[in-house]
């Protein structure tokens, strides 16, 4: 049994990538993309023609339709590869806009209808900000499902938790790079690896937390820079790895054992924690890291948004 077989017994696998081409060879339960994703894949040659078609199928549409448009499309063609579902990101720009999020929500998942899509396989995508956190939580109660993104602290998770969104993606990779840039010259890369990488050791925060109150909030991992980060998280609800990883760990025929036990998780004594705006805000500010991460993850992904516009304009 190789790593990517083992990893399986203890959690849903899920392919982060917006290049659908490569999904058959992992067999995915669902698949994750960004507006990064989605750029760097109609870049390439094979996806050239669907860009086209896309663009020149919508001739006078505003710009911000036809990207949502093309994020739908990509989607389509997701789905009719994996058995599970897929998340569709809102434009990071209207990060701290819930009205115009929850807006821009329910016209992604009415174009999914209109191509005959069960939304129910849908997750729409939105940064862990205040205003992301409470747009989901409205989509929730509309009974639209969300993946809460960019998340990289532990009063991110509990607000999501709160707000009782079906699905977060905590930062690994992320909160690794931040550490690891901080230490400089000090930092130790084995006394840091596995089990003792922040980011691992923020997703097991988040999970034991969320296990041992009974949130039924799923927890997904993400942004992994190595496959050590990812067997360190076996067990953790689905873990989002991209397809260079996907191939080292089905490469690979080093044990994996289930780290994240939710049994175990609620015989822990952990106090419960609740925030409401003020004190998200004050304690996502005493967090350097996560403050500093989730605006600089904002700003990529609204540069790339940019970016994806002016390649439709030069279509």
């Amino acid at each position: 049994m190789n790593q990517l077989e083992a990893l399986r017994q203890y959690t849903v696998v899920v392919a982060d990538t917006g290049d659908f081409r490569q999904l058959a060879a992992y067999a995915p339960q669902d698949a994750t993309t960004n507006p990064s994703l989605i750029l760097k894949a109609v870049q390439k040659p094979d996806y050239a023609p669907l860009l086209k078609e896309t663009v020149t199928r919508h001739p006078g549409l505003p710009m911000d339709e036809i990207v949502d448009r093309l994020l739908v499309r990509f989607g389509r063609e997701i789905l009719a590869l994996i058995p599970g579902r897929v998340s569709t990101e809102v434009d990071a720009r209207l990060s701290f806009d819930a009205a115009a999020t929850v807006a821009r929500a329910r016209r992604i998942l009415a174009l999914y209808r209109a191509e005959g899509v069960d939304t129910r396989r849908v997750l729409i995508k939105v940064a862990a900000t205040w205003e992301g956190i409470q747009a989901a939580a409205a989509l929730e109660r509309e009974g639209v499902h969300t993946n809460l993104t960019l998340l990289f602290s532990f009063a991110q998770a509990v607000a999501c938790g709160q707000a009782g969104v079906r699905l977060i993606s905590p930062f690994v990779g992320r909160i690794y790079d931040w550490h690891k840039k901080a230490a400089g010259a000090t930092w130790n890369e084995a006394a840091n690896a596995e089990a003792n990488d922040p980011g691992v050791r923020s997703v097991r925060r988040i999970f034991e937390h969320y296990k041992h109150f009974g949130i039924a909030t799923e927890i997904m991992g993400a942004s992994f820079r190595n496959a050590g980060q990812i067997t360190a998280l076996a067990g953790c609800d689905l873990l989002t790895i991209a397809p260079e990883l996907l191939a080292q760990l089905a490469a690979s025929q080093a044990p994996v054992t289930r780290s994240l036990d939710a049994a175990a998780a609620k015989a822990l004594d952990l106090p419960p924690v609740q925030y409401d705006e003020a004190g998200f805000r004050y304690a996502l500010n005493e967090d350097a890291m996560a403050t500093e991460k989730l605006a600089e993850g904002i700003r990529a992904f609204a540069a790339d948004a940019v970016k994806l516009e002016q390649l439709i304009q030069s279509v």
